[in-house]
């Protein structure tokens, strides 16, 4: 076996040249030469490609004030910094970020230390949030990606230990969230080829896929979320693997998954997302949401008509209540749950709410949806029978219920789906804006479908056991059958 040390020096290309002239007459002369110019060449160490300006055109004025103030005061004290991720891609493609990360080789504590308006998160991995104004710049120090601490699966449970530049460059999920840029001079470093995937509009994994997916499975979603958001294409050696790993996902913790999917569906671009999710074979019982939103004929046009409501708003610019839409994504799983609980015997009002907990039960052991959203998700469902019933003093009291408004857009997104008709949510619209007089003749007059409360029928004394009348007998308990 040859044991040539092939580095990168004169004195082995040397050694290496006279041994290819020693076995020229030989038949695997060709292939050996080959192979030392490979390890030559994988022997040098590349640095990153540095961009400048005018190849980019990202200029130091289109950085936020807090971004470049964050980065001047860290290399004025001599530490190194950049804006990276997703502000450094957004704003290669000519849109304005919602924030800014800045990556550095300072300590947390000694960024702490340099700005006074900033505070320390995190127990493991400690990062700090630097406020100027309205705001919050997020600072990092450089992070080694640490593939020693793993799960059974593979992923990585540990990554939280400090390192270089290079090393925080290559533990980044895509190649176009891996690019730094630097203010002072306008220079983009770029580590892996992410601004030639952003001209081809492709979100390429950086390293082997399998290897990156069993470290974090999660990055399958984020792969799908980039690719509808920027209108990318899935590289196909990213996108290869996923069906076959869709299984990894069972191993993430519920409260990632959590925050994973509510980023997909409030990225105004819900639609597609879950469309490539289909795609990329990310649903028949590996999220049960997922198969919610697309294995249900019944309620599809009534889930599609809620995410594209919500895609709208969000590109907009207007509030977006997630509980409004988990509500939206899981009605027709209450109410396939309602109808089973009252066929198995139950009342409806106890049906419903036993519904709406097996529902809830069912997702919550996939994705750890947080309490402060399934109560209003409840109040939200169980105020749809109620705005069904349009008689006396109850229509007053449903408006000064807390998630009335709420419950009346839940109301219209079912009348539009041709759930439930359209003269409901009309007559509720008119009840909420008219007068008092307005509203006694809209309760008076009659409306369409509306089930009329029946005049109780007057009953007799009731009977005891033994036959006598309450009223005789001193008005004993009823029987079953009088209940």
């Amino acid at each position: 076996m040859l044991r040539h040390d092939f580095s990168g020096t004169k004195r082995t290309r040397k050694n290496a040249n006279r041994l290819a002239v020693q076995l020229t007459n030989s038949s695997t002369a060709t292939l050996i030469k080959k192979f030392i110019r490979r390890v030559l060449r994988l022997g040098k160490k590349s640095g990153p490609h540095v961009i400048p300006v005018k190849k980019h055109g990202v200029r130091r004025d289109s950085i936020s004030h807090g971004a470049r103030k964050v980065c001047e005061g860290l290399q004025q004290a001599g530490h190194a910094a950049y804006v990276v991720g997703g502000a450094v891609r957004d704003l290669s493609l000519g849109v304005k970020p919602k924030d800014y990360d800045v990556a550095t080789n300072a300590s947390p504590d000694e960024v702490h230390r340099l700005f006074r308006r900033s505070r320390l998160i995190g127990r493991r991995f400690k990062i700090v949030h630097v406020m100027f104004g309205a705001e919050t710049v997020e600072v990092s120090t450089f992070r080694a990606g640490d593939s020693s601490d793993t799960d059974e699966h593979g992923r990585v449970l540990r990554d939280n230990v400090f390192g270089t530049r290079e090393e925080d460059a290559a533990r980044r999920d895509f190649t176009v969230n891996s690019l730094y840029y630097n203010p002072t001079d306008e220079t983009i470093l770029d580590f892996h080829d992410g601004l030639h995937d952003l001209k081809k509009k492709s979100v390429r994994i950086i390293g082997d896929p399998r290897a990156r997916y069993r470290e974090d499975p999660v990055r399958m979603l984020r792969a799908v979320r980039f690719a509808a958001k920027l209108g990318f294409t899935i590289d196909q050696q990213t996108f290869a693997p996923i069906a076959g790993m869709a299984g990894l996902l069972e191993n993430v913790p519920p409260a990632r998954l959590f925050d994973e999917m509510l980023k997909l569906l409030m990225s105004g671009h819900a639609v597609p997302c879950v469309k490539q999710l289909r795609t990329a074979g990310l649903h028949h019982g590996v999220l049960p949401l997922l198969d919610v939103i697309l294995e249900q004929p019944l309620g599809e046009k009534f889930v599609m008509l809620a995410l594209t409501q919500t895609d709208e708003r969000v590109q907009k610019g207007k509030r977006v209540s997630p509980a409004f839409l988990f509500a939206s994504l899981l009605w027709h799983e209450v109410l396939a749950e309602w109808k089973k609980q009252q066929h198995a015997g139950q009342r409806p009002l106890p049906a419903l709410h036993a519904a709406m907990d097996t529902v809830i039960d069912i997702q919550t052991d996939k994705l750890a949806v947080p309490r402060r959203f399934t109560s209003i998700m409840k109040d939200i469902w169980s105020l749809q029978p109620r705005l069904e019933q349009r008689s006396g003093k109850r229509p007053f009291a449903l408006l000064e219920h807390e998630q009335f408004r709420a419950g009346f857009d839940f109301l219209l997104i079912r009348a539009a789906s041709g759930e439930c008709d359209p003269e409901l949510g009309e007559w509720w619209e008119a009840f909420q804006h008219a007068t008092p007089d307005g509203r006694e003749r809209l309760l008076q007059a009659p409306t369409a479908g509306e089930n009329r409360p029946r005049k109780r029928r007057k009953r007799g004394p009731r009977r005891t056991e033994g036959g006598e009348t309450g009223e005789n007998s001193g008005g004993g308990l009823p029987t079953p059958m009088d209940t």
